[in-house]
């Protein structure tokens, strides 16, 4: 959803965030621990209406996302370790390029949309260790249909992401 106020919201939600993750004494165990077969993202609070979500992302060693959009804003902060963050143009046919990459360290901040660049891919930057952020979304991103690269058929395919956990941690410290 594009909105007028969106780079205001993203530079007031950049600073809320990186307080946030400048404390790594938190989040409860329970939320940051990886699964071998799979990243996890994990609820941390989900919006009554749906307005936004707080969600911890746990990847293990070399674990990674396909290449996929979000089509709301969002906000990417690392709380343990770091992201390698790979940008891509908006897919054409047959077609998807990659026109950036960055590392994401401890305490940084990244973020993405629809009018600013919302096709990626993330993987955990650190050998040996797990990497744990915290993602602050305009929607229930779990429940947002959006898209993933499909790299056998050339094409964006439909998905809705979903949840590790079934109840989110409502909690606040």
């Amino acid at each position: 959803m594009r909105t007028s106020f969106e780079p205001t919201l993203l530079d007031d939600g950049e600073s809320a965030l990186k307080s946030l993750i400048a404390h790594d004494d938190w989040l409860p165990p329970q939320y940051a621990k990886p699964v071998l077969e799979s990243y996890q993202s994990y609820a941390l609070y989900i919006d009554p209406k749906a307005r936004y979500s707080v969600i911890s992302f746990v990847w293990a060693p070399g674990q990674g996302t396909p290449v996929h959009n979000h089509t709301v804003w969002g906000l990417v902060g690392v709380l343990r370790g770091a992201e390698l963050c790979e940008e891509y143009s908006v897919p054409g046919i047959g077609l998807m390029q990659s026109t950036h990459q960055h590392r994401l360290a401890c305490g940084e901040v990244d973020r993405v949309s629809p009018t600013i660049g919302d096709w990626h891919k993330v993987s955990n930057a650190v050998a040996g260790e797990t990497t744990v952020s915290i993602h602050v979304y305009g929607a229930d991103i779990g429940r947002v249909h959006r898209h993933h690269w499909d790299v056998a058929k050339r094409k964006p395919l439909p998905m809705v992401s979903g949840y590790s956990n079934d109840t989110p941690w409502i909690g606040a410290r």
